[in-house]
């Protein structure tokens, strides 16, 4: 399956130009879409709700929304309140269905100063063919360290609490007139995971190595409950690669801050990982994931492929 991960910038590209159409026509095609910085009502972006106006671009897929940022937008119009909320988020789009999502707000630092706003990494169970799989798509804070280190440790106890903590019910349904689980059975919530977004930090950081490990990294290496970056363990290896770019000092930054982190029983499944390098729809460039999630065997929780 192939699955691509993208900071939007809420429909800016590095030309200065908004064309949210534009960002669509190259994620479209992906199985898996992970979105970052997508947003509703804001002036900046024509006060445009772009989660509708995404899935109406990408008519082909299902889609969840969750923003991190949340705030009164709405107005009054002809003596009626017209409700809106300015919101700023991730959202994942799947040519599976999306059996339950659900939004995890990561800790927050408040500054004094720059402005520091919140993060979230949106969770989203998809089946595939290989067993059922929680996607991810996150953003984590741009300002320090500290504070994506704690957000990486809350995503891990997060992790490792979802097969017994569940999905959104849990039991038989009892009171079958009330439909609360519209007769579907207690859905799975899998250890297999994908981590997929912006990071804002680079491979061999404090932050990557608490995810992936401290120690040099070996190939044989995964932990059933712990994490491999795709790029690390895929077997189409591709030369080094870079996600953003920026003028820093004079001279031109070419870092990797968005990443695809998988759980230990998939490192096998990974084919190949790249970034679309010269995109000009964002100031990040797509990341995109080729990985084995058509042959079965994950449930087992051991790697195939």
């Amino acid at each position: 399956m192939k699955l691509v991960s993208y900071n939007i910038q809420y429909g800016y590209g590095s030309d200065g130009r908004y064309d949210l159409a534009r960002a669509a026509r190259i994620v479209d095609g992906a199985d898996i879409i992970a979105l970052q910085e997508v947003e509703r009502h804001w002036q900046r972006s024509n006060g445009d709700d772009q989660p509708e106006i995404l899935s109406r671009l990408l008519p082909d897929y299902h889609w969840v929304y969750g923003p991190a940022f949340d705030m009164d937008a709405s107005e009054k119009r002809d003596g009626r309140v017209v409700n809106r909320r300015r919101q700023f988020g991730t959202m994942v789009l799947s040519k599976l269905p999306i059996v339950w999502s659900r939004l995890h707000a990561l800790p927050l630092r408040r500054t004094l100063r720059p402005l520091n706003t919140r993060n979230a990494a949106l969770e989203c169970m998809i089946r595939a063919p290989a067993g059922a799989v929680r996607i991810f798509s996150l953003h984590l804070a741009h300002i320090g360290t500290e504070e994506r280190l704690e957000q990486i440790d809350y995503l891990f106890a997060e992790h490792r609490r979802a097969p017994s903590d569940g999905g959104p019910w849990s039991g038989i349904d009892d009171e079958p007139q009330r439909n609360w689980s519209d007769g579907q059975p207690e859905p799975e919530s899998p250890l297999a995971a994908i981590w997929l977004g912006d990071f804002n930090m680079e491979p061999g950081s404090a932050e990557y190595r608490r995810i992936v490990g401290s120690t040099p990294y070996h190939r044989a290496a995964a932990y059933i409950d712990g994490f491999v970056d795709a790029a690390a363990v895929a077997s189409e290896r591709v030369p080094d690669f870079h996600t953003h770019e920026k003028i820093i000092d004079g001279r031109l930054a070419k870092r990797r801050f968005d990443h695809c982190f998988v759980g230990g029983m998939l490192a096998g499944r990974v084919r190949s990982v790249s970034a679309d390098i010269g995109e000009v729809a964002s100031d990040h460039f797509p990341l995109r994931v080729h990985i084995d999630l058509e042959t079965r065997g994950i449930a087992s929780g051991f790697a195939g492929g």
